[in-house]
């Protein structure tokens, strides 16, 4: 790309706000597409011949490529300008939703998926780092409020729109809806921003081989963590590939440790208690959550029979009380600081996976409206507050590393999520029962599937509960609340 005209830092801050609402378009996609899919995955199902498996895959593979590559796009874009990566990720997020409207089969999905996890990535890794460079540290809670905001609206907005999409439209519309916010997001951006930006310092030497071996040691333990259930755990490839997992994480420690300029500086982790408390702290929170949406949607379609419009209505109860009360948490972080808000919010997540558990095959709306919203009020509580004290423990110039990192930690927990407890939910189904959810003609699913499938929804919300308490432990333990 040509560079732009340099804009000073204070025409940067004076136009904050323009700043804001781009990046949080970026923050609204990203979301709004996982949530789509999410609760048009029945649809999808019969169309490409999904197993539950595959279907899981399905939303595994864009967490995975977008976990890969967080971290090393992130400490890209501190070198060579975070608005051009920025652009850069819109861009390719928008190729991938085009990618995905044209599938065909199983393996064509999962690929344009994958396209769509790298977009991801590049939005991920920059929207949070530009919103934190233009404001000041007394506003900046209240920022990352809003752009967490545009996230939660994202997942307010994709069940109803995926549900009424699939049903009127077709499965391809879910991924269609994005072309337009995309090339409007992306011309506003190319108009609006500059491409070289202010904070961009000489570049040193990418860290290609810890860049390698990060990816590596993600992708060997996510795929066994994926398949495991329909592999076997003592299989040769799953024991395989996590040994390898462990050997490349070995290995990436030690080359980060003896590299002049690692993709990841491990004194972060080693030295700032803060940031290392906050980043275990949202692994947790979303190991624990994040694959309730699916499991979920799946729970009230196949297991009770809703239609995908109904479901996506009702599972609209979560992210709308995380959309309206994140820019609340955030604000009030700058005053209070994020320990007290964050083990609340752990605590209250607990407490909502808990009602979720007790669901039968026979739950009414209130009770499922009523344990999703419960989970969102405590998502609300965690997230903005946690955000910010990622952001405000580090230097400027680490700030697209940061969010990298804080990123990297949200989607390697949702694919953990999405292999746990998706695994713990399948594990009362078998092979046999895993092929009939996903069936042609889903009225008739086999009673034993669905009555497994029950049983293991309750486990898999038993094992979140588990990881929430454990994440409120964590956020304990933080440091002070961070200004820098």
């Amino acid at each position: 790309m040509p560079p732009l005209r340099r804009i000073a830092p204070e025409d940067l801050h004076r136009r904050r706000w323009e700043l804001l609402a781009l990046t949080s378009i970026g923050a609204f996609m990203s979301p709004l597409d996982s949530a789509i899919v999410a609760v048009a995955l029945p649809v999808m199902g019969p169309a490409l011949h999904l197993t539950f498996a595959t279907s899981m895959w399905v939303q595994a593979a864009y967490l995975l490529a977008m976990a890969v590559l967080l971290i090393p796009m992130g400490r890209l874009a501190d070198h060579h300008g975070r608005v051009r990566f920025y652009l850069l990720g819109i861009a390719v997020f928008t190729v991938g939703s085009l990618l995905a409207a044209l599938s065909m089969n199983a393996a064509w999905l999962i690929g344009s998926r994958v396209v769509q996890g790298a977009g991801a990535a590049l939005l991920s890794a920059t929207s949070a780092a530009i919103v934190t460079a233009v404001f000041p540290a007394e506003e900046r809670g209240r920022a990352l409020g809003i752009n967490v905001m545009a996230i939660y609206l994202g997942l307010s907005i994709g069940p109803p729109l995926g549900g009424f999409l699939a049903g009127a439209f077709g499965w391809r519309w879910i991924f269609l809806v994005n072309l337009p916010v995309g090339a409007i997001s992306l011309m506003w951006g190319w108009l609006l921003l500059p491409r070289g930006a202010p904070e961009k310092i000489r570049a040193p030497r990418p860290d290609v081989l810890g860049s390698v071996l990060l990816g590596v040691f993600l992708i060997c333990l996510l795929v066994p963590l994926t398949f495991g259930a329909e592999w076997g755990w003592m299989a040769p490839r799953s024991v395989t590939m996590l040994a390898v997992s462990a050997l490349a994480l070995a290995a990436f420690v030690v080359t980060e440790l003896r590299v002049p300029a690692p993709v990841l500086d491990l004194d972060l982790l080693r030295h700032n208690r803060l940031f290392a408390a906050a980043n275990l702290a949202a692994l947790l929170n979303y190991t624990a959550l994040a694959a309730i949406g699916i499991l979920t949607a799946i729970f009230l379609e196949l297991v009770q029979g809703r239609s995908p419009g109904v479901t996506g209505w009702l599972m609209l109860s979560q992210p709308a009380l995380m959309a309206l009360l994140s820019p609340w948490s955030g604000r009030l972080s700058d005053r209070v600081g994020s320990r007290v808000l964050t083990t609340a919010g752990m605590f209250v997540i607990a407490l909502g996976m808990a009602v979720l558990a007790t669901m039968g095959q026979e739950a009414g709306i209130v009770h499922i409206a009523g344990g999703l919203a419960v989970v969102g009020l405590g998502m609300a509580a965690f997230s903005a507050p946690n955000s910010s004290a990622v952001m405000g423990s580090v230097r400027r110039d680490q700030l697209s590393l940061a969010s990298a990192f804080l990123g990297t930690m949200r989607v390697t927990g949702m694919a953990l999520s999405f292999a746990v407890l998706g695994g713990v939910a399948a594990s009362q189904l078998g092979r046999l029962g895993g092929r009939l959810l996903f069936a042609p003609g889903t009225a008739g699913v086999a009673a034993r599937a669905a009555e497994g499938y029950a049983l293991g929804y309750r486990y898999a919300m038993l094992v979140g509960v588990a990881l929430a308490l454990v994440g409120a432990a964590v956020c304990l333990t933080r440091g002070p609340h961070a200004r820098s």
